[in-house]
């Protein structure tokens, strides 16, 4: 068995989970499970650099000696598609990527780095892997715990500029992927790689994002994608080429949906929900109840809040990352954030998603409560509208895009005084505001009560509405004559 060792790294890095295709499930065979230390906080989100930070530690799985040994004498000659030398390849363990790893050293002549990003999918996702890495011929497993990061410098940021995109969709997968991508580009430099592979297939959005990001942090890399390039079209050629190439092939039962899991979600698309018309079925959530099946008694929460970002639950202060998850346990048990919708790809064509969100959503919900009472109207009126190109941006992999870094300047800026507590009551699938409070609030019950008060006179109303109806009053004269 290789041997682990914990080194650490010069950058902090982010985390969303990896699943590259379509026909990549969830396949795994119990085995030891790899675990890397906790980043501590940063100062910047999504930085090309992290400041401020203490270097997390990471695991390095090295293979036996023999193994290496074998590796290099085949990738001393060029493989059928040229040569590369070292190639990093962000790794599942799933079936595509077990299958990637030969493809690579075969076509490319080319030593093979696997990278696995934990970014909340869970610990079921990381048992293995070192074995399997190994049984496909990859000469290193490099495991980073990127879930602080991935909720404070990638989610933190689309949720205080109040980023959706087409109405619903709260982003999961789109955050993720650069926090992957931006951590396989450190790890490319850190083990001398020339190149950096993903299991994208040519049809989604994910290979965008991967390669955005590529091209943003370093243009040197050669960016392979065997998706694009090679003969295998289905699972099925991809169990008969692991079979040619001695690749174990995982026995574990295939989940008839292609899902996407990392701390902020969970995602299902495939089988029967590519028709639109079907209603999904009932076992195939995972991370939230039926809303039928929820507790008959509703459960209230308080969410503390300082400039636009939540910090607390109930009063108790806890790290983004495990902030997220007990938001995610409460809101599940009520069947909090299920979304269905039919949405436009980058690439072109719709596809239907049916999502997991339950932290997410109560998330969103209080923080858009309490903008209610700190922002006013012309304020709230451009951030909604930027809020959508930078929901756009972000969908379409522009995590590193100076407009969308320029645009958190403003968002931090404008939510500045966003700061007290919301309190919500779920029941049964929904999130209600009950309750919300700001030491900022513009909000004044002296102004607001129908009592007479010194500061708004109604009586000044009668010329206000005057002149804000002056160009109504002119069209309708010159409509009838007067």
């Amino acid at each position: 068995m290789a041997q682990l060792k914990a080194f650490p790294c010069s950058y902090t890095l982010s985390s969303p989970s990896f699943q590259s295709s379509r026909t990549e499930q969830l396949l795994h065979q119990p085995s030891q499970l790899l675990k890397a230390a906790r980043p501590s906080s940063l100062t910047k989100w999504g930085s090309r650099t992290s400041v401020g930070a203490r270097k997390p530690q990471v695991i390095k799985a090295v293979l036996h000696s023999e193994t290496k040994t074998a590796i290099s004498e085949m990738e001393k000659g060029s493989g059928l598609r040229g040569k590369l030398d070292k190639v990093v390849l962000a790794y599942s363990g799933g079936l595509d990527t077990s299958v990637i790893v030969p493809w690579l050293r075969e076509n490319y002549g080319c030593e093979v780095v696997c990278f696995t990003a934990d970014v909340g999918q869970g610990l079921k996702e990381l048992e293995g892997l070192e074995a399997k890495a190994k049984a496909s011929g990859a000469s290193q497993l490099v495991v980073k715990d990127l879930k602080e990061e991935f909720v404070r410098d990638y989610i933190f940021p689309c949720l205080q500029a109040g980023a959706i995109y087409e109405r619903k969709y709260l982003l999961g997968t789109s955050m993720a992927r650069p926090v992957i991508a931006k951590a396989m580009v450190d790890v490319a430099k850190e083990v001398g790689a020339d190149a950096v592979s993903h299991g994208c297939t040519g049809k989604g959005n994910d290979q965008v994002r991967f390669e955005l990001t590529f091209f943003s942090l370093n243009p040197k890399l050669t960016v392979v994608a065997p998706w694009r390039e090679w003969d295998i079209t289905g699972r099925e050629d991809a169990i008969e080429y692991a079979k040619k190439h001695n690749v174990p092939v995982p026995v574990t039962k295939k989940s008839i949906y292609s899902r996407d899991r990392n701390l902020w979600h969970l995602s299902h698309e495939g089988d029967i929900l590519e028709d639109p018309a079907i209603e999904p079925k009932k076992d195939m959530y995972m991370m939230s109840v039926d809303p039928e099946d929820a507790p008959n008694q509703p459960e209230y929460v308080q969410i503390g809040i300082e400039s636009g970002l939540p910090v607390s639950v109930n009063g108790k202060k806890l790290s983004p990352a495990t902030l997220l998850s007990e938001l995610n346990e409460i809101g599940g048990k009520h069947g909090i954030g299920r979304i269905d919708m039919v949405e436009n790809r980058l690439v072109g064509m719709k596809s239907r998603g049916v999502y997991e969100t339950p932290g997410g959503t109560i998330l969103f919900t209080a923080v858009r409560e309490l903008e209610s009472l700190t922002l006013d109207r012309e304020t709230i009126q451009v951030k909604d509208s930027l809020a959508l190109k930078y929901a756009e941006l972000v969908y379409a992999g522009r995590w590193f895009d100076p407009l969308r870094e320029s645009m958190d300047a403003f968002m931090q800026n404008i939510t500045k005084t966003t700061t007290g507590s919301v309190t919500l009551k779920l029941y049964k699938g929904s999130a209600t505001v009950t309750g919300r409070e700001s030491p900022y609030s513009l909000y004044r019950q002296d102004i607001s009560s129908f009592e007479s008060g010194q500061i708004y006179d109604q009586a000044d109303a009668a010329g206000f509405i005057r002149l804000y109806g002056l160009p109504m009053r002119v069209r309708a004269m010159l409509e009838q004559g007067i």
